[in-house]
């Protein structure tokens, strides 16, 4: 028999250690699971699973993207698109559900398959992080809902409404963590069918928009880092393309909504989501993101998934490429046309001024 290299003998011991962890958090929850018992479970040292896995935290957000991972990739698209964006919404929330426990699950499972992070962010950047990935999943979910084809602007009051359906699923989902068979389904499905009709205002533009310094003009060829895809349909993504590039760290996720709405309508708009710390925050990232487009995909067909790409950059290849390291308030952007940056923003509103910024190329030797 041959032997393993070093690298599957590495993916066999990461598989065996998230095996042993699914067990342990089902059996006694995050708080009581003990680090020990897992090594034990999968008959490895304590050291093993430290060489693979920075702590429980960390091992606790790897097996529930594990579960995600294999949820998306199992996903089937609908026949055809929802009639109506409040159909539409109601199909969501209805497979979002699917994750609700029943009254005989123990604790310790119920919170895995609710995707619970009760007690387990205890870091400011874990914390900030989320409450910018909500944002950011309302965006998604509001550009999949919008009328017409899924790159159609976006309406008033659309983020703020598909927000607002999040925060009624997320809250039936705390209530069934701790009282399970609490809350009927489908009377929660049709109440965010009704959302979808809820008159909101839009939200104001961020005061430092206007404020925000332009965009640099440039010209400089542009060889973006390769094995890179969009997340929302899982096909290869060249940052090459012509469009709008948006690299954000994991604390200013919300900004890619500026970038969203000052893009033209014919722009292909891409987040490059990164972190300084790929082991928790970056799992968190991945965790949330991963499972909305689950449920997305099997509620939108393909055409009606959201136009705006989505690559998570667990390593930080794109913003290194770029001379940036990889931290949670990263903020740059790029315009992209030819393979070249035609122009190139950093700071608070790169994206805005990017996607504002003229598509044409700019002169390399200054002529108008």
């Amino acid at each position: 028999m041959a032997r393993l290299t070093r690298a599957q003998q590495q993916e066999r011991t990461r598989a065996a250690v998230l095996v042993a962890a699914r067990q342990e958090f089902a059996e006694f929850g995050f708080a009581e699971a003990k680090v020990d018992r897992i090594a034990e479970r999968a008959e490895l040292t304590r050291g093993a699973v430290y060489s693979n896995f920075t702590g429980k935290r960390a091992l606790y957000l790897a097996v529930l993207v594990d579960a995600v991972e294999r949820a998306r990739d199992a996903a089937e698209p609908p026949a055809g698109p929802p009639a109506s964006a409040g159909r539409a919404l109601g199909s969501f929330a209805r497979v979002w559900l699917e994750r609700l426990p029943f009254l005989g699950d123990t604790p310790g499972s119920g919170h895995l398959q609710v995707r619970s992070l009760s007690g387990v962010l205890g870091s400011e950047s874990t914390r900030t992080a989320l409450a910018e990935l909500v944002r950011f999943e309302a965006l998604l979910l509001a550009l999949a809902l919008g009328p017409g084809p899924a790159g159609a602007p976006l309406s008033p009051g659309a983020v703020r409404r598909a927000g607002l359906a999040l925060t009624l699923l997320h809250g039936a989902a705390a209530v069934a963590e701790n009282a399970p068979g609490t809350g009927d389904p489908f009377d929660l499905a049709r109440a965010a069918e009704h959302l979808a009709d809820t008159a909101l205002g839009d939200d104001p533009e961020p005061p430092h928009l206007p404020y925000a310094a332009p965009a640099r003009p440039a010209a400089t060829p542009w060889t973006p880092p390769d094995g890179l895809h969009d997340e929302i349909t899982g096909r290869p993504v060249d940052l090459a393309d012509d469009g709008v590039v948006v690299v954000l760290g994991t604390g200013r996720l919300s900004a890619a909504e500026d970038a969203v709405r000052s893009a033209a309508p014919d722009d292909a708009v891409t987040v490059v989501v990164v972190t300084g710390d790929p082991a928790e925050t970056g799992r968190l990232a991945r965790l949330r993101i991963v499972d909305l487009t689950a449920c997305l995909r099997r509620t939108f067909p393909p055409d009606r998934l959201p136009r705006l790409r989505v690559v998570l950059d667990d390593t930080g290849t794109v913003p290194t490429a770029l001379g940036h390291p990889p931290t949670d308030h990263t903020e740059t952007a790029l315009r992209i046309h030819d393979h070249l940056i035609t122009a190139h923003s950093t700071g608070r509103g790169a994206g805005h001024t990017a996607a504002r910024h003229p598509t044409r190329t700019p002169d390399p030797n200054g002529a108008p």
